[in-house]
């Protein structure tokens, strides 16, 4: 039988654990959330962070305009002018910098030691001298990963193969370079390598998508691989209006690409990382130490192909490839 001392034990402990939460519900104080982009334009309807960020923070109940400000500053151009934007929430004194890909990570990392640094992409942040290792990165560094070793270009690849099983050249379409984009592209090369496929690319310099594309098309692929890149999803309308226009099948990063129209996409759920940096922030405004959270790597990716873009394409996409499939767009 439990008495009451053991009762009112549970319910201090149940009150002290939700304590957090329930102030960032009750807007008894206002938390303020640097976002540091390289690239993304500000008000896109197609940047991920401007509308999955607040969204996720909201579900944790720090919303804008009652108790969370969002000091986002995003960057198109010279990278060279990154620190001193990464140096502008440290100003403002925010509590937590969410920072995505590898240079803004750098540069939230050098403006401050103490602000505690979130950092979100497509990367090894052990090879790039980030973190010293994933389980305790430690200073004032966490991490979520898109995916847990690299790119997944070597499955990417092998999916992409068998629904365009006649193709042996395959268009890889680069993102501009840098560190990261460098191991990627090293990455790509390999799985091409070892699954016995010709990589043509393109690198897209300043956005200028129609040369890139037409530099590929000269030399005849098959198929096409869309690099992983921040750049890319914010600009997908553009680059899938280019594919259907050169007739290229091609693999793309996210779902949401297939959903504007991409052929497929094999990845884990956008919205879903951003719900866990939602939770990393929440954990750090509880006061959590950053270099005690492990890097979060994810585990669950899904398959999503599009019939309709195959059909447009005159492409007959095998059963085998429709089955292996966690969803098929009609």
């Amino acid at each position: 039988m439990i008495d009451r001392r053991t009762c009112v034990l549970a319910s201090l402990i149940g009150l002290s654990a939700g304590w957090g939460h329930v102030l960032a519900q009750s807007g008894s104080h206002e938390f303020r959330v640097g976002v540091l982009r390289q690239t993304a334009p500000p008000s896109s309807p197609q940047d991920p962070a401007a509308t999955f960020l607040p969204k996720a923070l909201a579900e944790l109940g720090y919303v804008e305009g009652r108790n969370l400000v969002i000091e986002a500053r995003r960057l198109i151009g010279d990278v060279e002018r990154l620190p001193a934007l990464a140096r502008e929430p440290v100003q403002v004194r925010v509590d937590v910098v969410i920072a995505v890909a590898v240079s803004s990570v750098r540069a939230a990392v050098a403006a401050s030691s103490t602000v505690p640094v979130v950092f979100f992409g497509n990367f090894d942040p052990v090879a790039l001298g980030l973190v010293p290792n994933l389980a305790r990165p430690g200073g004032n560094v966490a991490g979520i990963l898109i995916s847990p070793d690299g790119t997944l270009a070597g499955k990417k690849l092998e999916l992409l193969r068998s629904a365009v099983p006649s193709t042996t050249r395959v268009g890889y379409l680069a993102p501009a370079a840098d560190p990261a984009t460098r191991l990627q592209r090293q990455e790509v090369e390999r799985a091409a390598k070892s699954l016995g496929l010709e990589l043509v690319s393109a690198e897209v310099r300043d956005g200028d998508y129609a040369r890139a594309f037409a530099a590929l098309a000269a030399q005849r692929p098959g198929a096409l691989f869309v690099g992983a890149s921040t750049v890319f999803m914010r600009d997908r309308a553009q680059i899938i209006a280019l594919a259907a226009k050169h007739r290229q099948p091609a693999m793309y990063e996210w779902r949401e690409q297939v959903e504007d129209g991409g052929l497929m996409a094999y990845s884990t759920n956008l919205y879903g990382l951003y719900q866990r940096i939602g939770a990393y922030v929440d954990r750090i405004l509880k006061g959590a130490k950053p270099g005690d959270l492990p890097v979060e790597r994810p585990s669950k990716f899904d398959f999503v192909v599009n019939l309709k873009t195959a059909r447009a394409l005159g492409l007959v996409i095998p059963q085998a490839v429709l089955l292996r499939a966690d969803e098929v767009i009609q």
